[in-house]
């Protein structure tokens, strides 16, 4: 089981962020007997999100600390939501790959202290257009995505569409221009992506059989060229946006 504890209003609203993205999990604010709950939660074995001082944590959980390889896994995040923290448990745990994912779904940075931190992100950019868009409606809409994220141009792994605009010459310049490997998917591939959708366009998936060009393409394209065999998914940390000719998404993945 996955519990949220939150000493603050402020985190308690952080957490209910988070219960948004794990519904399952249990949030709770200033749970009493304070050390009685957090020990009990540890020592069954549940998986424990501190949105609190890592003081506090480390001090509570001291007495019923075990090992590496036996104790549950534990995140502690600042109120802001600004930093995730995997404090126990990393790599034999989850705890590493489970706060990539929170940092992900929260777009805040994680903060590994193991001594070989193994996950690095991937960013990938997934585009659609109208057929023979001009450069300027994608260079423009490209920019504005990667602006809006804090990334440049370097940070991003590739340029990615859908099957039937591998000819698009001004994505294909785009690309070039970048320094991107510019990928193409057909619909099937594509379509595998659908459950991590922020939103579905009926009309798009008449026309060319899914259900948005763009978020699905980053997606896919980021699980690939992350090669996480770890079990977890792709993340959209930029959804659709679009201009007058052309949508633009950005996704994120760790390998």
């Amino acid at each position: 089981m996955i519990r949220i504890i939150a000493l603050t209003p402020a985190g308690t609203k952080l957490g209910e962020r988070l219960q948004v993205e794990w519904p399952e999990a249990d949030l709770q604010y200033k749970p009493q007997p304070f050390a009685e709950y957090v020990q009990t939660a540890f020592q069954q074995g549940d998986w424990l999100v501190f949105i609190c001082a890592t003081g506090i944590v480390m001090r509570t959980l001291a007495p019923v600390l075990q090992d590496k390889y036996k104790d549950p896994p534990v995140l502690v995040l600042d109120e802001a939501g600004k930093f995730v923290i995997p404090l126990l448990s990393g790599h034999e745990g989850g705890a590493n790959e489970w706060g990539a994912q929170v940092a992900g779904r929260l777009g805040a940075q994680l903060v590994m202290t193991t001594a070989k931190p193994y996950l690095n992100p991937v960013y990938t950019l997934g585009m659609g257009c109208e057929r023979n868009c001009p450069l300027e409606f994608l260079e423009s809409l490209m920019l504005d995505a990667l602006a809006q994220k804090g990334l440049t141009p370097k940070d991003i792994h590739s340029l990615n569409s859908i099957d039937i605009k591998a000819d698009e010459t001004n994505l294909i310049v785009l690309a070039e221009k970048y320094n991107w490997p510019f990928n193409t998917y057909n619909a099937e591939e594509l379509a595998s992506m659908e459950p991590l959708l922020s939103t579905k366009s009926d009309y798009i998936f008449n026309t060319v059989g899914v259900y948005g060009v763009a978020e699905s393409a980053a997606l896919l394209s980021s699980k690939i060229a992350a090669q996480n065999e770890a079990g977890s998914e792709p993340e959209l940390i930029l959804n659709k946006i679009k201009n007058a000719k052309a949508t633009c998404a950005l996704a994120r993945e760790f390998g």
